[in-house]
């Protein structure tokens, strides 16, 4: 090694590391494996035998939104298993977020228009839905919210999917709830 290179190498050596550190800070791993994870306390569940899976570590946060807003929790499992299948983390190519896939009022959702102005507007963020119990909390209120609305589930199904499949995305759901 020449002395110039001598001289290069702790100074190369020591940015790399302060790059690390740095990209640590801004992008850490603990939390999104905290946002990712199951419940660390276990919720006692009603149906956990009857529940998929896929689903099972959330049964907690399910039949609590259930019970809150009056809603069959396995109809909420049915959703969250057809929407993400279980995974918090998963966001749609539309930009749908989380386990019951709600759409933020951020990121590619921000860019839909309704006749009054952005689609959605009024809903909570990208970052708030990555957590699974705000998520599974919010979904399962806009669910019943569009059940109250519409008087029939099948009826709430189909405004709460895809807008552009008719009630192949009510009809898939309610075939998972009937198998459970």
């Amino acid at each position: 090694m020449t002395a110039t290179q001598k001289a290069l190498f702790p100074g190369i050596v020591i940015g790399i590391l302060v790059l690390v550190l740095l990209s640590r800070l801004v992008n850490p791993t603990g939390v999104v494996t905290a946002a990712t994870e199951a419940p660390a306390e276990e919720q006692p569940c009603g149906y956990l035998d009857r529940y998929p899976a896929k689903v099972q570590p959330w049964c907690g946060l399910i039949e609590e939104a259930a019970a809150e807003y009056g809603v069959d929790a396995l109809l909420v499992a049915s959703v969250m298993l057809q929407e993400s299948g279980g995974q918090p983390e998963i966001m749609s190519s539309s930009g749908a977020v989380g386990l019951m896939q709600v759409m933020p009022r951020d990121g590619i959702a921000a860019q839909f228009q309704c006749i009054n102005g952005p689609c959605f507007a009024n809903r909570p963020t990208i970052e708030e839905l990555k957590d699974p119990a705000f998520n599974v909390d919010f979904g399962v209120r806009m669910l019943s919210g569009l059940i109250a609305k519409h008087g029939d589930v099948r009826e709430a199904l189909k405004s709460y999917g895809p807008y552009d499949v008719g009630y192949r995305y009510a009809d898939q759901v309610l075939s998972i709830r009937n198998s459970l």
